[in-house]
C-alpha cells in the first residue's frame, strides 16, 4: 500500500511537472486546407500572437484535402499532448461530417475546443466574362444552360462545396462542382476564367472583387458585409431561407490534459483581446468572435444537427 502511494505520488509530480513546463518546445497549429484561402489565413493571424503568449514558435502547417477532413483527421489521431492543434471550422467539423457517409473523426467525440476565432460570410462571385451581374441574372443563365456552369468549391464536402448545392437546391439550378484542395487554388483558377463561380468566404474574395478581377453577386448573410458593403445580401437580391458563413475555432484531440487545454484557450483569448488581431481580422472581412469551450461545443452540435437535416432533405452523400 506505501509503495503504491508513493508511486502515485511520484507520477503526479513527475505529470504537474510536465504541465507546468508546457510548452518546451514548438506547437503544430494545422490548417486543413491549401495556403491562401479563409482557413490558412486565419491560422497565420493569429499564430504569430500565440507564439508570443505561449513562448515556443506556434507553426502553421497546411494538411489539405477531402473539404479538410485529411487534416482534422491528422489531429484527430496525434498524440494529446497539446502540440499539435487544429484551425477547425464550421466546413470540416459541421457540414462534411453531416454529408459523409463514412467518417474518419466524430467533431463531438474526438475533440475538445477552447474558443472561436472568427466568422466570416460566403459570398457568390463569378468571372468577369459570365454575363451576370445581379443574383437574378446568375440563376436565369443557370438555368438556361443546366450543368455548363462550372462551380468550384475548397474541396468536396466543404463548407464551400455543401453551401452551393444548397443554392441549387433552393434554386433549382444545376451547376457542375469543381473541387480543390482549399479555397486559394480554387480562387486562381476562377480568376484565370477555369471555373465560372464559387461561394467563397468574403475574406479571401474580396480583394479580388476590389481589383475587378472577380465579380460579386451576393452575399450570403443576414446583413451586408462591412467589407463589401455595396453588395446585396441573398435576401436583397430575391433568394430566400440561403444564409451561409464560415466561423472558426482552435481545438485539440480530446484527451488532451485540461491544464494545457486552459493554457490554450488562454492564451487564445489575450490573442483575440488584441486591437491588432481585431483590425487584421477587419481587413479580411471577419469578425473577431470569442466564446467558451463550452459555448464553441454547443455551436457545434446545433450546426452539425441542422446540417444533418439539409443532408436527408437534400439526399447529399458523401463517399
Amino acid at each position: 500500500m506505501l509503495f503504491r502511494r508513493l508511486f502515485a505520488a511520484l507520477l503526479l509530480a513527475i505529470t504537474g511537472t510536465a504541465f507546468a513546463a508546457y510548452p518546451d518546445r514548438p506547437i503544430r497549429l494545422i490548417a486543413p486546407f491549401a495556403p491562401g484561402g479563409n482557413i490558412d489565413i486565419t491560422a497565420r493571424t493569429v499564430a504569430p500572437g500565440l507564439t508570443e503568449q505561449l513562448g515556443q514558435p506556434v507553426v502553421v502547417e497546411n494538411r489539405g484535402g477531402a473539404g479538410g477532413r485529411i487534416g482534422t483527421e491528422v489531429v484527430a489521431k496525434s498524440a494529446p499532448d497539446g502540440y499539435t492543434l487544429l484551425l477547425g471550422s464550421s466546413g470540416s467539423l459541421t457540414v462534411n461530417p453531416a454529408f459523409a457517409t463514412t467518417q474518419a473523426y466524430d467533431p463531438l467525440r474526438d475533440f475538445v475546443p477552447t474558443s472561436m476565432v472568427s466568422i466570416v460570410p460566403l459570398l457568390l462571385v463569378v468571372h468577369p466574362s459570365l454575363p451576370a451581374y445581379t443574383a437574378k441574372e446568375f440563376i436565369a443563365i443557370a438555368k438556361s444552360r443546366p450543368g455548363q456552369v462550372t462551380m468550384a468549391s475548397a474541396g468536396t464536402g466543404s463548407n464551400t462545396h455543401l453551401t452551393g448545392e444548397l443554392f441549387q437546391v433552393i434554386t433549382g439550378v444545376k451547376l457542375t462542382h469543381i473541387p480543390y484542395k482549399g479555397s486559394g487554388p480554387a480562387l486562381i483558377d476562377l480568376i484565370g476564367g477555369q471555373t465560372q463561380c464559387i461561394f467563397d468566404q468574403v475574406s479571401t474574395s474580396a480583394p479580388h472583387v476590389k481589383t475587378g478581377k472577380l465579380r460579386a453577386l451576393a452575399v450570403a448573410s443576414a446583413k451586408r458585409s462591412a467589407t463589401l458593403a455595396d453588395v446585396v445580401t441573398m435576401q436583397e437580391a430575391g433568394v430566400r431561407n440561403f444564409e451561409a458563413e464560415t466561423y472558426t475555432g482552435i481545438f485539440l484531440p480530446s484527451a488532451a490534459p485540461k491544464d494545457i487545454v486552459q493554457r490554450v484557450y488562454g492564451a487564445l483569448i489575450k490573442v483575440l483581446d488584441l486591437p491588432a488581431t481585431r483590425d487584421a481580422f477587419n481587413r479580411l472581412g471577419a469578425e473577431v468572435v470569442k466564446s467558451t469551450p463550452e459555448e464553441l461545443a454547443t455551436r457545434l452540435r446545433t450546426d452539425l444537427a441542422k446540417w444533418k437535416k439539409v443532408q436527408q432533405q437534400t439526399g447529399i452523400k458523401l463517399d
